[in-house]
């Protein structure tokens, strides 16, 4: 295994990958964007398929954007559903190892334990939906398909929780931060390492029986209020953040209220060790 193709290289896990890249010379890690190979476009992932011969991909092209999924339900699962079908089909056809990432939003967030693997699905977004099937169509296709689902991502690039807050409390003297939605964070730094560990364990254990679901988030529990305390203290902010529960800041996606992931399943698979939330934040902080 050699020619690693990441779709989606623009966003916060395809950085987060180039990153690291180097740390891994045995792999010819190639980074897509959408306007490079559009992979919900068939005839385009074919030419590419052909021309590039990837022996892994790792999928991280998806639209994100929670809440203006709910009205733009179409875009969403072309992106999430659609488009990890067109690449689910190729990969099946030409023996390429696939790496599908999903969300903690495939669950509803009723239960009060981590969630594992086989846990039921039951989303109530149409973000969360759509990642459903995406999963399911991958996984249809080759059963050695890794689907890695993910929380609460950040990193030093892009838009996201931990940046956000740290521009803000430069700006406010106040901040108001709902406490009842209680989950992991995710360093992408992190998960990258985690991916490319899962690559290089099925390079040089090619018989093992790897497919199917696994749960990464940093390890450790929290709320997005304490989130945004930590940033607080690590970056000696002075705004005053208060707790506010869910319904004092209505958002259009119903967002999960425990989303806690078990990591069981891919330590024991993969040998992989996940680092406690907080001790990843400081380093990404820094980085920033």
């Amino acid at each position: 295994m050699k020619n690693i193709l990441v779709t989606g290289g623009n966003g916060q896990l395809g950085q987060a990958i180039q990153q690291i890249a180097s740390q891994y010379p045995q792999f010819n890690l190639v980074f897509t964007t959408s306007a490079e190979l559009d992979i919900t476009q068939p005839a385009a992932l074919e030419t590419y398929f052909a021309t590039h011969q990837p022996d892994a991909c790792i999928n991280c092209a998806a639209y994100t954007a929670v809440d203006k999924a709910e009205a733009e339900e179409e875009a969403a699962f072309l992106l999430n559903f659609q488009a990890v079908l067109n690449l689910s089909e190729l990969c099946a056809k030409n023996n390429v190892q696939l790496i599908q990432l999903s969300t903690d939003y495939v669950f509803s967030g009723r239960q009060n334990v981590p969630y594992t693997e086989n846990d039921d699905t039951d989303p109530e977004t149409i973000y969360g939906s759509s990642k459903v099937r995406g999963e399911a169509v991958a996984l249809g296709y080759n059963p050695d398909t890794i689907v890695v689902r993910t929380s609460w991502l950040y990193s030093e690039f892009g838009v996201n929780f931990a940046k956000r807050m740290r521009e803000l409390m430069q700006e406010k003297q106040e901040l108001k931060v709902v406490f009842d939605q209680t989950g992991t964070p995710t360093y992408a730094g992190d998960l990258a390492t985690a991916l490319l560990d899962i690559l290089q364990y099925k390079a040089t254990h090619p018989e093992a029986a790897l497919g199917g679901i696994y749960h990464y988030s940093n390890e450790g529990v929290t709320s997005w209020y304490d989130f945004a305390v930590a940033i607080k203290e690590l970056t000696q902010a002075t705004t005053a953040i208060s707790p506010v529960t869910s319904d004092q800041y209505p958002t259009a996606a119903k967002r999960p209220a425990y989303s806690v992931l078990n990591k069981e399943k891919i330590r024991q698979t993969f040998g992989i060790t996940v680092p406690y939330w907080r001790d990843s934040l400081i380093k990404c902080l820094k980085n920033i």
